[in-house]
């Protein structure tokens, strides 16, 4: 008897148990959500862009005149002396080829120059002639003065004669020397010499020595070429001092100011700090991957930490750079990825009793992981990461578990 109210029991029991497993298989099942839990503690809003170092003074050696640059006898790496080390030498050009036209000009010249030097030497033929008379007349009327034989004024015609034929001479032989370099100039004019013939001029060269101590940093003219003046020849400069460059966004400068954090890194090493110590006053335009035009405002920022922490980073050197714009060592934040909009506030799915709330929040700073919160949460409070269209105001959930 007691046997059968035993086993009457137990199916009574199987029954329940088998009830409860249908009603709960067959009812709604709470949706499985990512969790996070508020949290009090510090947070900072950075902004984020690229970078590069750059050697804070670079020297350019360029050409002090038009000429022929040799080829350098440096490379990219090597240490220079101030006012020692030669950097580049230049020596003159050689002279262009001549077109048919000029030649012809100039073959004319020659042969109105040579005419010239002939008419100017029997120029000085005839004046030296005249010159000749001239003094042998002023050696007769001495003779006769002395006698009283001619008047004075006669004399003085004379040595007027013979002093006018002396200048005259001069003159004459001034005027083939003139003519001789006017030959020289034309037959000058019409050599045409070959770059083997100039390398006759070794002995005229310019030497271009570094302006500061430092490192060749590049060299913009390596091969022996035909340069104009002021043309870059060699950029020196010294890499123990870097500095960091970034062109920011004009929306982002106005919120840096000179002397903010920085963190640096995206180099190949270990993050380095640094502080923003210039923001320029006027932005430029560029134009971005996407093809959109953007306002960007360059800003430089100097490396706090001792070179030794960064001495493999080098001139013109891709970083990345974290610039702090707001920190705070005490605040309720959130993580960005629970808030939404609703209407037009921000709100998050709170988890209170196994069910999402829809609670309203008011934040205030954010970056791009968390937002501060001023008003709706508290610490320690829970809420629904990534909320999809499954979870609404009372819905059941429960947190995934990642296995």
């Amino acid at each position: 008897m007691k046997t059968i109210e035993l086993k009457r029991i137990l199916a009574g029991v199987l029954v329940v148990v088998a009830g409860a497993l249908l009603v709960w298989f067959a009812g709604p099942q709470p949706a499985a959500v990512d969790m996070a839990k508020i949290v009090r503690g510090p947070m900072k809003v950075e902004v984020e862009d690229r970078g590069r170092t750059r050697v804070r003074h670079v020297y350019t050696v360029s050409a002090p005149v038009a000429g022929k640059v040799l080829r350098t006898p440096r490379y990219v790496g090597d240490e220079v002396a101030a006012d020692e080390t030669v950097v580049a030498a230049m020596q003159p050009m050689a002279p262009a080829f001549l077109d048919a036209r000029t030649r012809e000009e100039l073959q004319a010249a020659l042969v109105a120059a040579e005419a010239g030097i002939e008419l100017a030497e029997h120029e000085i033929h005839r004046i030296e002639a005249a010159h000749d008379f001239a003094q042998g007349e002023l050696r007769r009327a001495e003779e006769l003065a002395r006698r009283g034989v001619i008047s004075s004024k006669t004399l003085d015609k004379a040595r007027f004669d013979a002093e006018t034929g002396n200048a005259a001479l001069s003159s004459a032989k001034a005027q083939l020397d003139m003519r001789r370099s006017e030959r020289a100039s034309v037959v000058a004019r019409l050599a045409d010499r070959s770059p083997a013939a100039a390398s006759d001029d070794s002995d005229w060269r310019i030497e271009l020595r570094a302006p500061v101590n430092g490192r060749v940093l590049r060299i913009v003219q390596e091969s022996e070429s035909v340069v104009q003046a002021g043309t870059p020849l060699i950029e020196i400069g010294d890499p123990s001092d870097l500095e960091v460059v970034t062109d920011l966004l004009s929306t982002d400068a106005v919120q840096i100011e000179p002397g903010a954090a920085v963190r640096i890194d995206g180099w190949g090493g270990a993050p380095i700090r640094g502080r923003v110590a210039r923001v320029d006053p006027a932005g430029f335009t560029k134009i971005s991957t996407l093809g959109i035009e953007e306002q960007r405002v360059r800003t430089i920022i100097d490396l706090v930490d001792p070179p030794e922490t960064w001495s493999r980073l080098g001139h013109d050197f891709h970083v990345i750079v974290h610039v702090t714009v707001w920190s705070a060592e005490e605040v309720v934040a959130v993580p960005v990825a629970a808030l939404f909009r609703k209407n037009d506030n921000w709100a998050v799915f709170a988890v209170k009793d196994g069910r999402a709330r829809t609670t309203s929040v008011e934040i205030g700073r954010r970056n791009n992981h968390a937002a501060e919160v001023r008003s709706g949460l508290e610490a320690c409070d829970r809420v629904v990461l990534h909320p999809s269209d499954r979870v609404e105001e009372g819905t059941a959930i429960a947190e995934r578990v990642i296995r």
